[in-house]
C-alpha cells in the first residue's frame, strides 16, 4: 500500500529545526515550537530526528564546555558529589515505594525513578537492556520522563526568580531535580549564564553514575552481557573546557564554538519536542504518570529546600 503521508512534511520538519539556530530562538521556544510541531503537523521522520537529537546534544553540551572555566567545573562538580549520591539513592528508593503504591509494574517504576534520579532518558536507555524491559515499557518510562522534563524547562525559571534563587543555587537546584541533561541546559541558560555554569558540570557528574548503576543492576538482576552506554561526551566537556582555560591562542574561537553549541542545543530541544505524539502520551497512562509526577514534585521540593540552606 502506497504511503500516503504529505512529502512537505518532511523537509519542513528540518526547516523548522534549522531555523531554531538562529540566535533569537531561545531553548523555551523551540521546545514548545517542536510540540506544536509534533500535535499539529506530525513528525514523520522521527527516526533520523532521534539520532541527530542524540548527537546534536552531544556535541552541543560538548560545545559549551569551551565557554565554561575549568576551574568551575571542578567546584561545581566536586562540590555536588556528596549531594549526588545521597539524592540518587534516596529517589531511587522513593521512586520504587510509589510504584508499589501506584500498582506500577515493577520494570516501569524501576527505569521511572533511575530516569528521575540520574538523567533521563539516557538512564532509562542504559537500564532498560539491563532489566529486560519490553519496548512497550521502555516506552511508558521514556514517554513519561519526556513530558515532565519538557515541563520543567518552562516552570523552573520562574519559580526560581519567584523564590530569590541566586544563580548558584538555581544552577544545582535544576541539575539535581530536572530529568534531562538538555533541559538542564536550557532552564540554566534561561536563568543566567553563571547558573549554566554551575548546572552542567553538575548534571555530568549526576550522568557519570549510569555506570555504576547499570553494573549494579546487573549484578542484582542476575544477567551477564548486559552493556552500559559510556556517556564519552561527558569526558569530552571537561576536555573542552580545560582547552579553553589553559590554552589562550584560541582565545577568538572559543566563544564562537560556545555560541554554536547554544544554538545545537535549541534545535536538539525543537527535536525533542517533535518527537511527542499523541500515541506516546496515551501510552503513559495515568499509574506511571501520577507516579512519575509525585516523585518529580517530592525530588524537586525536598532538593529546593537543600540547596537554599547550603549554598
Amino acid at each position: 500500500m502506497p504511503d500516503s503521508t504529505p512529502t512537505w512534511k518532511t523537509p519542513l520538519l528540518w526547516v523548522f529545526a534549522a531555523a531554531c539556530a538562529l540566535p533569537w530562538v531561545t531553548p523555551p521556544a523551540a521546545l514548545f515550537g517542536g510540540l506544536v510541531f509534533a500535535l499539529v503537523i506530525g513528525n514523520t521522520d522521527a527516526r533520523r530526528a532521534a539520532k541527530a537529537q542524540k548527537y546534536l546534544l552531544q556535541a552541543s553540551v560538548v560545545g559549551l564546555g569551551f565557554g565554561i572555566q575549568f576551574n568551575a567545573v571542578i567546584k561545581a562538580g566536586s562540590t555536588g558529589m556528596a549531594t549526588t549520591a545521597l539524592t540518587l539513592l534516596a529517589t531511587l528508593a522513593l521512586g520504587l515505594g510509589l510504584a508499589r503504591l501506584f500498582s506500577v509494574e515493577r520494570p516501569t517504576g524501576q527505569l521511572i525513578s533511575t530516569g528521575t534520579a540520574i538523567c533521563g532518558g539516557s538512564a532509562i536507555a542504559a537500564m532498560g537492556p539491563v532489566l529486560g524491559a519490553e519496548a512497550r515499557i521502555m516506552s511508558v518510562a521514556l514517554g513519561c520522563v519526556f513530558v515532565l522534563n519538557a515541563l520543567a524547562l518552562f516552570v523552573f525559571p520562574p519559580i526560581g526568580h519567584a523564590v530569590g534563587l541566586s544563580p548558584v543555587q538555581f544552577g544545582y537546584w535544576s541539575a539535581i531535580a530536572i530529568h534531562d541533561t538538555s533541559a538542564v541546559v536550557g532552564a540554566a541558560a534561561r536563568y543566567s549564564s553563571e547558573a549554566l555554569a554551575v548546572a552542567v558540570p553538575v548534571k555530568l557528574a549526576r550522568a557519570l553514575w549510569i555506570l555504576p548503576m547499570v553494573a549494579v543492576a546487573a549484578w542484582l538482576e542476575k544477567r551477564r552481557g548486559a552493556k552500559a552506554v559510556v556517556p564519552w561526551f561527558v569526558f569530552l566537556f571537561v576536555v573542552a573546557s580545560a582547552v579553553a582555560s589553559f590554552v589562550p591562542s584560541g582565545g577568538t574561537i572559543y566563544p564562537w564554538l560556545a555560541r554554536a553549541a547554544k544554538a545545537g542545543l535549541a534545535v536538539t530541544l525543537f527535536l525533542i519536542g517533535a518527537s511527542l505524539s499523541r500515541d506516546n502520551l496515551r501510552s503513559v497512562g495515568w499509574r506511571p504518570f501520577a507516579m512519575g509526577i509525585c516523585l518529580w514534585l517530592v525530588v524537586s521540593g525536598v532538593a529546593l529546600w537543600v540547596v537554599q540552606r547550603t549554598w
